[in-house]
């Protein structure tokens, strides 16, 4: 009996502290996603140089903390001179805006079309259903490639294929919960009282479901940076002189051998803010649900 109690206490004392540990709030990655938001707003008044500013008599340099580096250009520059400190805080901006307005965009497509596809179901949830997995079948880089064919490449372009790829995410998390909410008494209860659908989905599905759109607008936050970095990378994305992350990571390959930093820096960059975004997404998915607060 004796044995069994010491087991459970130390069960105990061991779940505790996974669930105290896994609450903690994530101040390193937000701290890192606060400061790529703050390289947004006000990088240009941040920028040590102009992201474009060319200086050939300062090609190749070195970080600051290798040999040959200078404090002048912290990170190094690129083959054209250009400050890579600089250039990673205008590709921050440009990565920042497009995730902004595609999980915007995708979230509400997504979030209408499967808050209509659950509530309504029958002949309206099929079509959406099927539509759903149609579209995710399509892989995402060969539907870039088509419409790069087509449509003049740029920021607009990067996020209407994010927003093509990414608002059946929503659309299926969405519908899902919406199945089990609309079985739920207050649903009921409005439906007799002779409340609106309009009004249902504003005042009765919507603030039930901001918790599940926030975490997964979190970590679709860092799957987008990485998305736009891969189609500049191919070319069919953002294109010079405009910077990003993913044409510079496209810039340095040619040199790797020589100028590590080039590719290194940015690549750095873009694992900082996908990581901080899914951990503070995991955060918030454990602060978000009741079963994972318990504390058994």
């Amino acid at each position: 009996m004796v044995e069994a109690l010491s087991y459970l206490s130390r069960f105990g004392v061991k779940v505790f502290r996974r669930n105290t540990v896994s609450n903690k709030f994530p101040f390193i990655a937000s701290s890192v996603l606060a400061l790529v938001v703050i390289c947004a707003l006000f990088g240009p008044w941040i920028a040590p140089y102009q992201a474009t500013a060319i200086s050939l008599a300062d090609a190749m340099t070195p970080p600051a903390w290798l040999e040959g580096g200078s404090t002048a250009h912290l990170l190094g520059t690129d083959n054209l001179g250009r400050d890579i400190l600089s250039r990673i805080i205008a590709g921050a901006r440009v990565s920042t805006v497009i995730a902004f307005y595609a999980i915007v965009l995708s979230g509400l497509i997504g979030t209408g079309l499967g808050m209509a596809a659950g509530y309504f179901g029958g002949v309206v949830d099929a079509v959406i259903s099927r539509i759903i997995d149609t579209q995710m079948a399509v892989p995402s880089i060969p539907l870039a490639m088509l419409f790069a064919a087509v449509l003049p490449p740029g920021e607009a372009m990067v996020i209407f294929i994010i927003v093509l790829s990414y608002w059946t995410w929503y659309a299926r998390i969405v519908r899902g919960e919406v199945l089990s909410l609309r079985e739920r008494d207050f649903i009921a209860l409005a439906k007799v009282a002779g409340v609106g659908t309009p009004t249902i989905f504003v005042r009765h599905l919507a603030p039930n479901l901001l918790n599940t759109l926030l975490v997964l607008a979190t970590l679709q936050f860092g799957s987008v940076i990485v998305f736009e970095a891969g189609l500049s990378f191919l070319g069919l994305g953002i294109q010079p002189p405009q910077v990003s992350w993913g044409g510079m990571l496209s810039d340095g390959r040619n040199f790797i051998e020589v100028a590590w930093w080039l590719i290194t820096m940015p690549g750095l960059a873009i694992m900082a803010a996908c990581l901080a975004s899914n951990l503070l997404g995991d955060w918030l998915r454990d602060t978000f649900d009741p079963l994972r607060r318990q504390v058994l």
